[in-house]
């Protein structure tokens, strides 16, 4: 049994992905997996077995009613089709156990609300999925770059999310299953995030999706979609997400002392290592035959899955958890803000697509 110091999880949905998540959990040493559940009650035996779930030591549900009203669960990780998420998040939060939701955690910026809400009302943590934020690397960026005034003021961004999916499938994705959003909710996430971040989460002034950058299925879901950001007078992002294009996660910021880059920033090569590259009071040479500086490499020794983002996201989940149990923390309103600044520009690039590609003022 769990002693009163380890965080209890639950799993709604039991998607292959959501492995993932158990294997972080299992290697940790503060959590454990004592609930799963899904609409089929079968699909919920196979996981369980798949991931070496014990059902002496696992619940093992066939509705996600029956995982909720088990006391003998803490925080609940959600992870079923997004036009699902806003209605059992709000009812996770109503039972008093905390929300790990994976992304996009809703329809729009407006049930997302409504979860956060709920959240607050009832003394639970709110957090999405978006590992890459934990990294180390993520957090040393930040350090040595930004705060360090190292990069200078940003005044350009390029980042993409496309991943591709076979053809057969992709008439197979609908807005049903997706969201209205398609492509720009389930991908343009991460873009439209890392601009932020690099922002400091402040918000653009304008949105607007690039008319031959839009492609749909014949149902409808947008697949493909490029935009500009405009934040204040001085700084833009392109961002591209696409289920028509080889895997890319790339993260390019130009500000006015020097650059940074990195083509992995949502999952790195290799779980154990990472690194990025920056330049900083770069030019051309005489006669311009070269450069006067070469990138610099920083890398990462992650030290395996105990340091990876997951593990990173897992720790500070239930690190707020744990304090909120002892009654010395409160909720932490940051990552729920984040994740509505993010919803907000997501919703404000679907307005720009349904009405034409014109510009959306935010």
């Amino acid at each position: 049994m769990a002693d009163n110091k380890t965080v209890r999880f639950g799993l709604l949905g039991c998607i292959r992905f959501a492995s993932k998540f158990v294997r972080t959990v299992t290697q940790s040493s503060n959590s454990v997996i004592v609930a799963i559940s899904d609409p089929s009650l079968e699909t919920a035996k196979t996981f369980a077995a798949a991931n070496d779930l014990s059902p002496e030591n696992v619940a093992v549900y066939g509705s996600y009613e029956e995982l909720l009203n088990d006391a003998n669960v803490d925080a609940v990780y959600l992870t079923m089709p997004v036009t699902q998420r806003g209605k059992w998040a709000v009812m996770t939060a109503e039972m008093k156990k905390h929300v790990l939701i994976e992304k996009p955690p809703a329809l729009d910026a407006t049930e997302l609300d409504k979860i956060v809400e709920a959240c607050e009302r009832n003394g639970v943590q709110f957090m999405d999925g978006t590992i890459w934020l934990h990294h180390q690397r993520t957090v040393k960026i930040k350090e040595t770059l930004f705060d360090s005034g190292l990069l200078g003021d940003v005044r350009h961004m390029y980042t993409t999310m496309t991943t591709p999916v076979p053809e057969q499938v992709l008439e197979r994705l609908t807005k049903e299953a997706m969201g209205l959003a398609g492509a720009i909710g389930e991908l343009g996430w991460y873009p439209i995030g890392a601009a932020l971040w690099a922002m400091s989460y402040q918000m653009p002034i304008s949105v607007r999706a690039m008319p031959s950058s839009v492609s749909t299925n014949s149902v409808g879901t947008i697949l493909s979609c490029s935009a500009s950001l405009q934040f204040g007078s001085t700084t833009t992002a392109i961002v591209h997400c696409s289920f028509l294009s080889q895997l890319s996660t790339d993260l390019a910021i130009s500000g006015s002392k020097g650059s940074v880059q990195m083509n992995d920033y949502v999952i790195p090569y290799k779980e154990d290592t990472a690194w990025f590259e920056y330049t900083s009071g770069a030019k051309f040479v005489d006669m311009h035959t070269g450069w006067n500086v070469m990138p610099e490499r920083v890398t990462f020794d992650c030290g395996g899955t105990e340091e990876s983002q997951e593990a990173m996201m897992l720790r500070e989940f239930t690190r707020l958890v744990e304090g909120i149990k002892r009654g010395d923390l409160e909720a932490d309103h940051r990552w729920p803000e984040i994740s509505r600044k993010t919803q907000l520009v997501v919703d404000a690039l679907k307005k720009s697509v349904d009405i034409g590609c014109e510009v959306v003022h935010l």
